[in-house]
This record gives C-alpha cells, structure tokens and sequence, in this order.
C-alpha cells in the first residue's frame, strides 16, 4: 500500500523512484526501534556511498565484521522487521519435575509433620517410600499447598523478606563524590539507665565528616523524620543519600520525608556494622569522651543543651587525623564546601 502510494506520487512529479527513501518511509510507519533504523541505515550506505563495499561500510560505522554480515544476510527489502533485535527468552521452559503422586505423598507427610524441615521431611520421605526425593521438591510442595504451621507469620515473614531484597544496599554505591551532602550516615545509640531508655540519633557527612547528634525518648521513625528534618535545615537542603542500618526507625515517616526531600536512601547489610564505619568510630568518641564523663541525663532538653556543646566543639575545634589534622569545618571551608562565613546556628 505504502509502495503504490509513493509510485503514484514519484509519477505524478516526474521523479524516479527512490527506494533506499521508500525505506526509510517504511521505517518511518512500522515505528521500527531506533536500534534497528540504524541498521537499516548501514544497509543503505552499503548500496549507495560504499557503492557495495562491506568493509567500507564497516570502517565507517566502526562495527564489528560478524555483526555486520549477520543483519546484511538477514535483511528482507519487503520485511522490514527483520532488522529488528529477536526475544531472547527461551523456547523450552524447564518444567517442575515433581510428578502427581510424589506431591499427594509429600502433602499427606507434611500435615502430619507440620513442624519438621524440609531436610527431615525429605529423609522420611525416603524411609517410608524407598525413593529419594530432593529437599527443594519438598519446599516446593510446601509452598504451593501453603503448609505452614502459623499460615499468618509466615505470610508477614516473607513480605519483611520481599521488602530487604528491594533495598539499596550502601556495597552498590560504586561513585562517591567529594562533595558536602551527598552522602550522610545515620544511627542510633540506646542508652540503658536505672530502668530508662533513651535513644541517641547521629550523623555524620562522609566527605567532610561534619556530625550531629540530639537524643530521644523514643526509637520511633517519627524521631528519626524530626531528626532528619533538622540535619537537612542545616545542610541547606543540599542532602543527597541518607545511609542507615535496618533499623524500623529509618521506614515509614523517615522514608517519606526522604522521598518528599528527593533523598535516595542506601543500607547496611544485616549484622554488618563494617559498612557504616566512620559513623561507628563518632559513636565511640561520644560515648567514651563525653557521656562516661558525667554528661548524661534523662532530661531530654538539658540533654541537648549539653550535647549540643559536644557537637559545636566536635565539628568547630576538635583536629581530625583523617583530615589531616583540620577540624570538620575548617576542611569544608578549604575544599570550598562552606564559605568562610558559615552560619554558626545551633537552635536545631
């Protein structure tokens, strides 16, 4: 249809037909993928400009010679979707392999051993029926019939499990700019006291390792939102990546406000301190040079009062061996991070 109409058109203007343009007006209709417009391209400046020279047309596009001949020999003038990248996906899916009978036996075992393991279960399997069955045929049958002893927890189980795998891992973050902002670590601190428990939210910037700290009753992500609220007031809105543990603080009301801030988030694998180690290492310092020195209480508001003077003296005159020996600040200010006239607020 296409081919009449531009014939028809070619003759009613006097000009020759031009196939290598009805081509591309093909093209143009099937909605062909660019990468597949492009071959057609190498096509035509085969038959035209390299007036039939593979290898100069080769050179030109700077592709390899197989992947040339490969789309050369398998292109149709009349179909051009043969330009087109084939599905990769297999012909011949495997299939379960567990047959009728083994499941109706693994399923009447199961009930009556509701409790046991699929290792077990398949070693009773083997007793009782002579044949030798693989654990992972049992855990399959287990979980196609749901025979859980408490159906409820496990379903909760594996959600909690669905939502760890969708997580950042901080080991996935390959390029970490020198820049103040991009990247800050999170943690909590629990504190033990006659009975109490107070729990200590900090910080720490990656780059130029600038900290802050303030205590709350409770471990609630509510706290960890009013915290981070107050850490991105002072970056100026500059925050990137917020990394954290896996702790139930840093989801809900914390993930919302990182995701209303445009912050990605990033976590610590499990039972993996190692991951967040500089944020480890302030931890330490606050705990061994300040609160083992008689600054605790559980007054929350005297608390960050006084805290707030461990802060000032850690990011405005402690030296950093790190930082080579300049403090927090003055580092930022060194590597333009900070102009010299920062802000010295501490009413957060």
């Amino acid at each position: 249809m296409l081919y009449d109409n531009y014939r028809a058109a070619c003759k009613r203007l006097a000009i020759p037909v031009n196939k290598y343009d009805l081509w591309r007006r093909m093209a143009k209709s099937l909605r062909l993928p660019q990468s597949a417009g492009l071959r057609l391209e190498w096509i035509i400046y085969y038959h035209t400009k390299a007036d039939k020279n593979a290898s100069l047309t080769i050179r030109h596009f700077g592709i390899p010679r197989s992947q040339w001949y490969y789309w050369f020999n398998r292109f149709d003038e009349t179909n051009l979707r043969t330009l087109e990248n084939k599905s990769t996906a297999p012909k011949n899916v495997r299939q379960r392999e567990i047959i009728y009978l083994q499941e109706q036996r693994l399923v009447k075992l199961r009930k009556k051993r509701m409790h046991w393991g699929k290792i077990k279960l398949a070693k009773r399997y083997q007793a009782i029926y002579g044949e030798k069955i693989s654990s992972h045929k049992v855990q399959c049958v287990i979980k196609k019939y749901k025979l859980y002893p408490n159906p409820n927890k496990n379903a909760k189980i594996q959600a909690k499990r669905q939502k760890t795998l969708k997580k950042k891992r901080i080991t996935e973050l390959k390029k970490k700019l020198p820049r103040l902002g991009y990247l800050l670590h999170f943690d909590t601190i629990e504190i033990y006291w006659n009975g109490l428990k107070r729990y200590i939210i900090t910080m720490l910037d990656e780059f130029t390792k600038i900290a802050f700290a303030r205590m709350y009753v409770t471990d609630s992500s509510k706290s960890a939102e009013d915290f981070l609220f107050r850490v991105n007031f002072l970056f100026d809105n500059q925050i990137t990546i917020a990394h954290s543990d896996n702790g139930s603080e840093f989801d809900k009301y914390f993930k919302c406000l990182c995701q209303k801030l445009c912050i990605q988030q990033y976590y610590s694998r499990p039972r993996t301190p190692k991951d967040n180690p500089c944020l480890e290492r302030f931890n330490q310092t606050l705990k061994r040079e300040w609160l083992r020195d008689g600054n605790f209480t559980t007054d929350v508001d005297k608390f960050n009062t006084r805290l707030k003077g461990f802060v000032i003296d850690y990011n405005f005159i402690r030296p950093h061996e790190t930082l080579n020996y300049l403090t927090p600040i003055e580092f930022a200010v060194k590597y333009k991070q900070l102009s010299e006239r920062y802000p010295s607020c501490t009413k957060t």
